[in-house]
Parts: C-alpha cells; sequence; structure tokens
C-alpha cells in the first residue's frame, strides 16, 4: 500500500497545481505592485502640496522696500503726509491728480505705521534730508516678484533720433528697430478683432432665434421681439464695422503709424536716462511721452538705448505703465530693498497684504488650545477611567460606549451648531472668543480622547493590578498609583493627536463667530480672537492677489504647529512605553 502511494501523483506537482501556483503568485505581485503605486501616487501628491506651499511661502518671507530721503520736522505725527510728501519731493516730474495717485500707490500706509512705531521706540530721526526706507504696497510689491509679467529687453538696432514736439516725442531709427513692436501690436489687435467677430456671431445667433419664434407669437409680444431683432443686428452690424477697422489695421504697411491702445502690450523706450512709453509705432518711427524725464534729447547711439516690452495690457493689471517705469528706475539705481518679512509675525490682520500678519491669531490659537486642553484632558480621562475600571458592565455603560464611539465621528460643525445653541445663546459666553472657541473643541475632542484613554488603561496587563491588590492597594489605589502610570503614554499620545485635530478645525469656530475680522491681540480667554485656520479661511476668500502669498505661509506655520505636536506625540510614546 505504501508503495502505491508513493506511485501515485501528489496533488500539489500536477499541472492544475503548477498552475494554480503560479496564478496566486502573480495575484501577489500584482498586490505588491498596486501597494507600490498607491504609496508612490499618495507620495507624489504630497510632495507637490508640500512644494506648492514652499514655493509660496518663499515670496511672503520677504518684502520690498523704497529707498528715499525725508523731511520730517520734530513733533510730526501725520506720518503719511510725510510719506506723501517724500514721495512728490523724490519724484518731482510727477504731476497732475492721476499721476500723483499712481505716484502715491507705490507706498503703503504701513509706512507711516514704521515711522510711528520708530518714534515711540525713540529711533526715529528727524531733519530736512533723512535717508528712509518705506514699505512698498502690495501691488508693487508683486510687480517685483514678476507677477504682472516682467519687462522683455531688447537691445537696441541703430541710432535713435529723439525729436520734442510739446509734450511728446517723434523717435526715428533707420534699422526698423520697431519692428517686433509693430507686429505684436498687431496680433493684439487680430487677437480683439476675432473677439468682437465672436461677439457678432452671437448677435447673429440671437437673431436666428428670435426670427425663428416670430411667426408663432402675435400682438405685442411680437413686436417686442422685432425691436429685439433689430437691436441685435445693429449691434451686430456694429462689431462687425469694428472687427473690419481692425482687420485694415493689422493689414496696413510698416510705415504707416499705429496707435496704441492700452488693451495691447505696453512698449517702453530706455534713452539718455528717462524712459518713453510709445503711444504709436511704426516698423521706423515712434511717438511716446515721457513717464520718467530724459536728462536731454541727444540722439541715442546703438547700445545706448533699448526697447522694453510687457506683454501683459496695462488694463489687465493694476500696476499701471507709470509706475512700472518708476519702479524700473529705482531697480536701475539700487534704490530697493527686499528685506525679511518679520512683519508678518509681529503684526496681526490687516485689510491691506503688505501689513498683515499672523500675531493675533496665532496668540488666539493657543488660548483656545490651553482652554481646549484644560478641558477636554481631565473629563476626558477621568471618564475613561470610569468606564474602563469603575463602571459596572450593563445597558447602560453600553449606551454610554456606543454614543462616545458615535460623537467621534460626528461632522465638526454640529459641534460648532450645539455651542452656538448652548454656550453663546443659552449660557452668554463671550462671542468670538477663546473661551467660546475652546468650549467647541473641547466637546469635539472629548470623544478622541475618551476612545484613547481607555485603549491605553486597557493595555496594561492585569497582572499589574493583581500584584498591587495582592500587597493591599485599594481599587483606587491601584488605579491611580500603578495603571494611570503606566498608561499616562498612550493617553497622552491620543490626547495630542485629538488636540492637533481641534487646532485645524474651522467649521465649528465659523458658526460661533470666529470668523470676524479682529487686529487687537487677545489678553485672555473672553477677548475676541481668531484662530489661524480661520485666518487662512478669510485670506484665501481675500479679493487681493498679495494675500494668496500669506495664505500660504499661514499655512505653513499651522503645518509646522501640526508637526510639532505629533512629534511630541511620539517622542512621549518612544520615551515612556513599556513593553509587557
Amino acid at each position: 500500500m505504501t508503495d502505491a502511494a508513493s506511485l501515485s501523483p501528489s496533488v500539489h506537482t500536477t499541472d492544475e497545481a503548477a498552475v494554480r501556483l503560479k496564478k496566486r503568485r502573480s495575484a501577489e505581485t500584482r498586490l505588491k505592485a498596486y501597494g507600490m503605486i498607491a504609496i508612490g501616487l499618495a507620495a507624489l501628491a504630497l510632495v507637490a502640496l508640500l512644494w506648492n506651499i514652499v514655493a509660496r511661502t518663499m515670496n511672503a518671507a520677504t518684502e520690498h522696500y523704497i529707498a528715499i530721503e525725508a523731511q520730517i520736522e520734530e513733533g510730526e505725527d501725520d506720518f503719511l503726509k510725510v510719506v506723501k510728501k517724500s514721495a512728490r519731493a523724490g519724484f518731482p516730474y510727477v504731476s497732475g491728480r492721476s499721476g500723483k495717485r499712481e505716484l502715491y500707490g507705490l507706498f503703503s500706509d504701513g509706512a507711516a505705521d514704521d515711522m510711528r512705531r520708530a518714534r515711540d521706540a525713540g529711533t526715529l530721526e528727524t531733519g530736512d534730508a533723512v535717508p528712509m526706507r518705506f514699505l512698498m504696497s502690495d501691488t508693487a510689491d508683486l510687480y517685483m516678484r514678476g507677477e504682472f509679467g516682467s519687462l522683455e529687453n531688447q537691445e537696441s538696432a541703430g541710432t535713435l533720433a529723439i525729436e520734442e514736439g510739446g509734450k511728446a516725442f517723434t523717435l526715428r531709427t533707420d534699422t526698423g528697430a520697431f519692428t517686433d513692436a509693430l507686429g505684436r501690436a498687431k496680433a493684439g489687435l487680430a487677437v480683439e478683432a476675432d473677439s468682437l467677430r465672436r461677439q457678432a456671431a452671437r448677435q447673429s445667433a440671437g437673431i436666428t432665434a428670435q426670427e425663428a419664434r416670430i411667426d408663432s407669437v402675435t400682438g405685442l409680444e411680437r413686436e417686442d421681439m422685432l425691436v429685439q431683432i433689430e437691436g441685435f443686428k445693429a449691434a451686430r452690424d456694429r462689431l462687425d464695422g469694428q472687427a473690419s477697422a481692425l482687420d485694415a489695421l493689422v493689414t496696413g504697411d510698416g510705415d504707416t503709424l499705429l496707435e496704441l491702445s492700452d488693451r495691447m502690450a505696453s512698449f517702453f523706450v530706455e534713452a539718455n536716462g528717462g524712459i518713453l512709453k510709445l503711444t504709436e509705432v511704426s516698423a521706423d518711427i515712434a511717438r511716446a511721452v515721457p513717464l520718467v524725464p530724459m536728462n536731454d534729447t541727444d540722439a541715442a547711439a546703438n547700445g545706448a538705448w533699448s526697447l522694453r516690452i510687457l506683454d501683459r495690457p496695462e488694463i489687465g493689471r493694476p500696476v499701471k505703465d507709470r509706475q512700472v517705469a518708476i519702479l524700473e528706475t529705482l531697480q536701475r539705481d539700487g534704490r530697493i530693498e527686499e528685506v525679511a518679512n518679520w512683519k508678518f509675525f509681529s503684526l496681526s490682520d490687516s485689510t491691506q497684504p503688505e501689513i498683515a500678519g499672523i500675531k493675533g491669531a496665532l496668540i488666539g490659537s493657543m488660548w483656545t488650545m490651553l482652554v481646549t486642553f484644560c478641558l477636554a484632558f481631565p473629563i476626558g480621562v477621568m471618564a475613561a477611567i470610569y468606564l474602563e475600571e469603575f463602571a459596572p458592565r450593563n445597558r447602560f455603560t453600553d449606551f454610554i460606549e456606543v454614543n462616545i464611539n458615535n460623537l467621534a465621528a460626528v461632522p465638526s460643525i454640529v459641534f460648532g451648531l450645539l455651542g452656538l445653541a448652548v454656550f453663546l445663546n443659552f449660557f452668554g459666553t463671550p462671542r468670538s472668543s477663546p473661551l467660546a472657541g475652546g468650549l467647541v473643541l473641547a466637546l469635539m475632542t472629548l470623544p478622541t480622547v475618551i476612545i484613547a484613554a481607555r485603549a491605553a488603561i486597557r493595555a496594561v496587563p492585569p497582572s499589574i493590578r493583581w500584584a498591587a491588590m495582592g500587597i493591599g492597594a485599594s481599587k483606587t489605589q491601584t488605579v491611580f498609583h500603578h495603571v494611570l502610570p503606566l498608561a499616562m503614554p498612550g493617553i497622552l499620545t491620543g490626547t495630542i493627536i485629538g488636540m492637533a485635530q481641534a487646532l485645524g478645525e474651522t467649521a465649528p469656530l465659523l458658526m460661533i463667530g470666529m470668523v470676524a475680522f479682529i487686529t487687537a491681540v487677545p489678553e485672555g480667554i473672553t477677548d475676541s480672537a481668531t484662530v489661524l485656520p480661520v485666518q487662512v479661511f478669510n485670506w484665501a476668500n481675500a479679493s487681493e492677489r498679495a494675500f494668496d502669498m500669506r495664505t500660504a505661509a499661514a499655512i505653513a506655520v499651522l503645518l509646522a504647529f501640526l508637526v510639532v505636536m505629533n512629534a511630541i506625540a511620539i517622542i512621549l510614546r518612544k520615551r515612556f512605553e513599556r513593553r509587557w
């Protein structure tokens, strides 16, 4: 029998078994590949997120200042007036209401605040020609970072003859130096003509739709439709006429001067120490108005002048051409300084991005987290001790445990509604205060703390309890002298993780009014305050583009908080962890 059994083929060595084994191994290989792909995609997404945040945060790490001389009288208090007076003295060629408004727009109101703080600190110098650094406005700062495009520099080709004619200048070359500018201007006109034709096509579509319905209506409705059709036709003809006029300009020869508008790219000529803006251009001739005056009107030799082009039209950017010219002149003269932006950490929120900081939100977050910890930690730990060590096993305790587990999965905004109804409306807790925010976040964090604390207490071996009671310790002594100290690392880890989650919450705080615009730093738990997540929410919804990089910087600070808190949890676990 043994010989017969040994001669019969095994079920593990048949061809079918080999096929099954191959399939299992292939499935295992695919599963590993899927896991590696999933990890790779997650890591790629994390790297992309962090890279985006860091790249945008780096812009918020610095700020730009304009260095000019100021006249500061002894006892001066209106520093905004000093800033404007210094701007006019530094750029005397800027005249007119609109010109001065654009000039003042290069300076931030924070420059006056800097002078006021220096006066209070006793470091403000007074005199007729005091060298000062004035904080740049947010739009000018964005231009310096290239957010609105950068000037493309084209070296000169041939000699530039300059003829003065009133307030404008005529520029002549014999080498076709303005051919590229003319081509770009015509390309802009072609794009505008295409846009007009698309609008005319939409008017034609409206005419067709109305004519298809007109036979089905009568009376006043028919008369209204006829009026609408005539209006559509008039608009279509007007748009077609405008497009045809632009086409004629595009197809014109290069010797005819083409008028430039603010819907085209901006063209500048830098010569003889000044900057001119082209208003009309052909291949060899251009007319221009001065934005920064020239030292003289002598002919500029080859290499002594340049054509500079800003592709983004003036109508599509907040920085105007005159401001661009002034900023380029300041940068050429070395009077623009880029320094570290410590204001981001020393100032609170503001409607002006260049002077907006996170100090108030940072302090508000600390006060809120303090209230949250002082409430959630002791209550959560005591509840966990009672449920795990003292509570009888009956339906009531089972009901409590089920509800605690369910509360851990409740959306955070529900706790915000609870806080609004109970703490604010019933108990009268100050709205938008760290006390109200801490109470709401403590409610939200409690289930996490209780579940983590129960798991840590349950992980303590029963032999610890038996040994303590064996030497005469009471139940309370056993729990508080032996079990709780051994479970404390796990309890602290769970608590810190719950606190980290609460730190990033926004929805429940919005419900209790912590979305308010707060510029003062809270000095206690009952003062009006905001927190970092709400600050990020407000800045992300702000219309000013300069808030984007400050939003990224605030997110980076919030992430740093979360990393620190999670690192503390890991250190505590490694430091006090015991293996049984």
